[in-house]
């Protein structure tokens, strides 16, 4: 018997995917593996592009980063064991690269483990996936956009790794229609350079407000101010960056704020996150919206068990990259080999009702997460669990790398990215980068590699 697999999207997730397909292929079942792509090429939202809104072909934009993208977190935290940036690039390199490094490393990952252009089928997009429950089939539609064609296919196994930050969260604000400046979110910014000279407001206290205020900071932005609903970031910021609680109306070019305060600006930048969507799936197969650690309806954060109220029970769905994130490649890598392995027969799930027990109390969990050490931890585990199952022999623990890097940050939010840190597979340690970060203004592939 083969197994027929449809993986939705080319990410950085689906694309470890189909690399282990590749790893794991004479072993276990057979299976017949297609992989759907909306966007030109692999790479989610590591695909760069100068769009918003929509594309081309009238499909939402995927892409959620900009220009001048460096790696907010240290790479030693998402190197492949057996594929190392000192194997891709032939030397060591500093610790925190730029977009266009950390994408020709995943090409190169992908490459390493024989994936190929013809593996992915690109500008088709999935619209519509139904289940049968007799059968446990899944019947797929899907558009050709360059053809302008809908094919329909049928699949005994489904894997969902269209990612969850490419639709935002969009709060509504009093008076923010009549805002007499630019207001948009950050999914759409591109480039933090137009906002030199200018007032920025920066609504949210999460990754995105961060490394956007810095950005903005470092492109010559004249004030940043950033607006927390709950908590504030809290770093020692520099004189041009400053905390307030909740904006709560706007009138004209005047921000009003949960404390009183008020300013005037000349841009709002919503950096309030994004939602999990999944338009192509039935309510009854679609997980929950919730940016968390451990997920709803799905053992080890990967297969479906349908258990919260509305929701089928249907085993052959697999969800890869949809939870809250410390580890990211290395995490994706193994969500990925462990749905290869379920999927081939090599491991055995246990009962459902031992499943759907520890998918509920890994969820409650998540009310203990109260900080990032204990997140990072949770995380930790998770990875440690998931090597468990499979017998991953490989060292992926980045706890204590993932320590010194909060440290770092509470050190010197600004020159955190000047850090080395020391490779767990090669221990050799990584290079100063001879342009602080708040100096360098290339961010190719190109001037990072032969500083």
């Amino acid at each position: 018997m083969v197994v027929r697999v449809c993986i939705v999207g080319a990410g950085p997730s689906g694309m470890s995917t189909l690399a282990m397909f590749k790893k794991l292929k004479d072993q276990g079942v057979e299976c017949e593996v297609t992989c759907f792509e909306k966007q030109e090429q692999p790479g989610g939202l590591w695909n760069l592009t100068w769009r918003t809104g929509t594309d081309e072909f009238g499909e939402p934009v995927h892409c959620s980063q900009y220009r001048d993208l460096f790696s907010n977190g240290p790479k030693e935290c998402l190197e492949f064991p057996d594929y190392t940036f000192d194997d891709h690039f032939g030397k060591p390199i500093p610790s925190y690269p730029p977009r266009d490094v950390l994408f020709d490393y995943l090409r190169g990952y992908w490459k390493f483990h024989g994936v190929k252009k013809e593996d992915v089928l690109t500008r088709h997009v999935v619209r519509n996936v139904s289940f049968d429950d007799k059968t446990a089939t899944f019947t797929v539609r899907v558009r050709n956009l360059v053809q302008g064609l809908d094919i329909e296919q049928e699949f005994d196994r489904l894997i969902v790794a269209s990612g969850h930050f490419s639709v935002p969260n969009v709060p509504h604000f009093e008076g923010i229609e009549t805002f007499e400046g630019r207001a948009m979110h950050s999914h759409d910014l591109r480039n933090a350079r137009e906002f030199t000279g200018k007032r920025i407001l920066v609504v949210g206290s999460s990754y995105s407000a961060e490394d956007i205020a810095l950005q903005l900071f470092k492109f010559g932005a004249e004030q940043i101010t950033i607006s927390y609903r709950t908590a504030k970031l809290g770093f020692k910021w520099p004189e041009k960056i400053h905390e307030v609680p909740l904006l709560i109306k706007i009138e004209g070019k005047t921000c009003h704020f949960k404390d009183g305060t008020s300013g005037d600006y000349d841009a709002i930048i919503l950096c309030t996150g994004y939602r999990h969507h999944f338009p192509f799936l039935p309510s009854e197969l679609s997980l929950p919206n919730g940016n968390v650690f451990n997920l709803p309806n799905l053992y080890r954060n990967v297969q479906w068990y349908g258990v919260t109220e509305g929701k089928k029970n249907a085993s052959g769905l697999f969800y890869l990259g949809m939870t809250n994130q410390f580890y990211t490649y290395t995490m994706f890598m193994m969500q990925g080999l462990w749905a290869v392995s379920v999927i081939k027969g090599i491991i055995q799930t246990p009962e459902r009702e031992d499943c759907v027990e520890d998918i509920e109390k890994r969820y409650a969990e998540n009310a203990n997460l109260t900080d990032c050490f204990k997140m990072i931890a949770s995380q930790a585990d998770y990875m440690k669990q998931l090597s468990t199952d499979l017998n991953y022999t490989e060292v992926l623990d980045c706890e204590e790398l993932y320590y010194q890097w909060v440290q770092h940050k509470l050190d010197d939010i600004i020159t955190y990215r000047d850090k080395c840190y020391k490779s767990l597979y090669t221990l050799k340690d990584s290079p100063v980068h001879p342009t602080p970060w708040v100096k360098c203004y290339d961010d190719s592939l190109e001037a990072f590699i032969s500083a």
